[in-house]
């Protein structure tokens, strides 16, 4: 939440305004609790919108058309072969053209690949920690 990092500061300026110790003490206290109720309400939100999006992810894997269950590992495997041009075949065919003068071939961009990846590692973390609690459907 945006109030927590100016939490000691509003204090300060509580202890400046309310000269009454007990009335600045009181004020903190229910600008803490507002505070802590606002980043449990951001958190809850925060809970439900992954639950959400989790649920609508079983339900898209059920279906059997391969358009709508098959574009993740479609991705994924758009990843692998674009780390296999980068990693391995770019080097190959940079040497090869380097070495009979012809013209090398082009680069990938691998920032948006890598983007796009680790997101889906970080998916694939998710659905290890389903199937090692038993609870993956595939």
């Amino acid at each position: 939440m945006v109030i927590l990092p100016f939490l000691p500061l509003i204090e300060k300026a509580l202890d400046l305004i309310l000269p009454d110790p007990q009335k600045a003490m009181e004020a903190k206290t229910r600008l803490a609790e507002l505070a802590q109720k606002g980043e449990l309400a951001v958190l809850d939100a925060e809970v439900k919108l992954a639950t959400g999006q989790m649920e609508i992810n079983k339900e898209e894997a059920k279906n059997p058309s391969l358009f709508v269950s098959g574009w993740r590992p479609a991705v994924g495997w758009t990843c692998v072969m674009g780390l296999i041009y980068t990693f391995i075949l770019h080097p190959m065919l940079t040497w090869v053209s380097t070495n009979f003068g012809i013209l090398a071939p082009p680069t990938v961009e691998t920032g948006v690949l890598m983007t796009l990846l680790t997101g889906m590692l970080g998916l694939a973390g998710i659905r290890s920690f389903e199937k090692y609690n038993g609870v993956a459907g595939k």
